[in-house]
Order: C-alpha cells, then sequence, then structure tokens
C-alpha cells in the first residue's frame, strides 16, 4: 500500500488532485462545461497536477496517455443521488471495485461518506460500503480515501454541506476509525478551526475539498490558509477543470501545495501564466 500512496503524494509528502469525476452525482450543474470530458481531462493532464480524480469509465482518458510522466489516478468507486431533492438517496459502489482499480492501475480508491440529519439509513450504507472496501484494500495493497461530507437541508426538497465544526470533526473521526487511508473532507466555516479536522483524522493525510466555485483571490487565499493549517493537499473540482485556463490555475496551486508559495504571489504567477498564453 505503501507504494501507491508514494505514487500519489509527492516527495514533500503533499498532493493536489484534480476531481474530474462529477458526473457519478447525477446533477446537470454538476458537469456544466464539462460536456466535453474528453477534452477536459487532456487539459487537466497538461496541467500536470499529481492526480486525477476520476470514474472507471471515464478513466481511460487519463491512462490512456503513453509516457512515464503523467498525474496519478485516484478512481471514484461510488455514484450517488444525494445532491438531488428526491426522498430516496443512495451510494452505490461499483461491483468488484478494487480488483477494477487494479485493472486500471489506480493509485488510490475514493468512496463517500455522507451524514445528513434524519437519514440513518443513507448514513448506515455508508459505513457499510466503506467495510466491504476495506477488507479488499487490505488483501490488494489499495489505499482508501474517505470521502467526508456534512450536508444540512437547503430548504427545498435536497442538501447542501454544512460547514459545521461540530459536526465535521466526529465525521472525520469515524472515517479514520473505520479504516480511512487518507481522507478527503468539506471545509469548516472558520478556516481558523481546521487544526480540529487535522487532530481528528489521527495522523492520517487529509485533503479539504476547494468548495463551490469561487474567484481566484478566494481559491488561492483559502488554500493557502488550509496548508498552513496542516492539510497534506487539497481536492479541486470546479475551481480548476472550470478555469478560463486550467493549466495556469494548476500551477498557481502547485506553487502553493509544494512550493508554500504566499497567496498573493500564486495569484502574480497565475496572472502571468495567463497573460503569457494569450501573446504566444
Amino acid at each position: 500500500m505503501n507504494a501507491r500512496i508514494k505514487r500519489l503524494f509527492a516527495t514533500d509528502g503533499k498532493c493536489l488532485d484534480v476531481a474530474i469525476d462529477l458526473g457519478v452525482f447525477h446533477e446537470q450543474g454538476f458537469i456544466t462545461g464539462l460536456e466535453d470530458i474528453e477534452s477536459s481531462v487532456a487539459s487537466i493532464i497538461d496541467a500536470n497536477p499529481d492526480a486525477i480524480q476520476l470514474s472507471f469509465g471515464q478513466s481511460r482518458l487519463l491512462q490512456q496517455k503513453t509516457g512515464k510522466q503523467k498525474p496519478s489516478l485516484v478512481l471514484r468507486v461510488d455514484a450517488s443521488n444525494v445532491y438531488s431533492a428526491e426522498t430516496y438517496r443512495f451510494a452505490q459502489l461499483r461491483e468488484q471495485a478494487v480488483e477494477q482499480a487494479l485493472l486500471v492501475d489506480a493509485a488510490c480508491i475514493v468512496t463517500n461518506l455522507f451524514f445528513l440529519p434524519g437519514q440513518a439509513e443513507f448514513f448506515e450504507q455508508g459505513i457499510s460500503n466503506i467495510g466491504k472496501l476495506k477488507a479488499k484494500c487490505e488483501d490488494y495493497g489499495m489505499p482508501l480515501m474517505v470521502e467526508t461530507v456534512v450536508m444540512k437541508a437547503n430548504g427545498q426538497g435536497g442538501y447542501v454541506a454544512d460547514g459545521s465544526i461540530q459536526t465535521i470533526v466526529p465525521l472525520v473521526r469515524l472515517a479514520a476509525e473505520l479504516g480511512a487511508d487518507i481522507i478527503k473532507t468539506n471545509l469548516c466555516d472558520d478556516l481558523n478551526d481546521f487544526s480540529r479536522i487535522i487532530e481528528a483524522a489521527s495522523g492520517l493525510p487529509v485533503m479539504p475539498l476547494g468548495g463551490g466555485k469561487a474567484s481566484e483571490e478566494e481559491v488561492l487565499q483559502r488554500t493557502f490558509k488550509l496548508m498552513q493549517s496542516g492539510a497534506s493537499g487539497l481536492v479541486y473540482g470546479r475551481n480548476v477543470v472550470q478555469h478560463k485556463n486550467p493549466k495556469a490555475i494548476t500551477k498557481a496551486l502547485m506553487a502553493i501545495v509544494h512550493d508554500n508559495v504566499s497567496a498573493e504571489s500564486a495569484l502574480a504567477l497565475l496572472q502571468q501564466e495567463i497573460a503569457n498564453a494569450v501573446t504566444v
């Protein structure tokens, strides 16, 4: 397992993972701007983050690329309708998920652990999924990333992310107790509290989600603060793949994650990369 984790994280123990697996949530808003998924994946490969997160069905778009130098694959092994307004919610695992992850040479697999108020059976399903995966992961040396997401009702029959630190902390601790090797988590409302999430992870690498679409300045400032608070990296989706220049924003984020540059310096780098692209 250590060999795969070393492929995922750079020599400094940090990782920028770009998530392009948004189609597994069956929501139009998540795939807007990503309709040409092949082009989207190609642009992120060119940007060269540490890892790209994809579903099994789209993993070929990364793994068919030739050559030794390419991002590692983080393989999404579940699908869910959690963001819909439907009353019945599911988080369905792919059959033989770990074996299939080996077939596509994934460095890691990722599954969700959602906590929604009043949805005890759905919560139990997530715990059960982790138990099934963990046993197989141990057999085959496959690292397991557990994505802990706390949600609250949005008043329209659906749910949105909940940044309550009081709810995030015990869910992160539960993921550690269940055997996660890496924890991916939604952001707390006050980033000054993020160190409590690091503590709850009990020494495991913690990679927060980048959150919803935001300005470049906000994304870079958030990234710097999270890295300073002890994050082992970040998982960004729409803030990278829907950016006007995915390669430029990836370079800026990588500079913060791996070179410890300030948000201001990263923004200057981003703007210079965009200017260079225009003049070419």
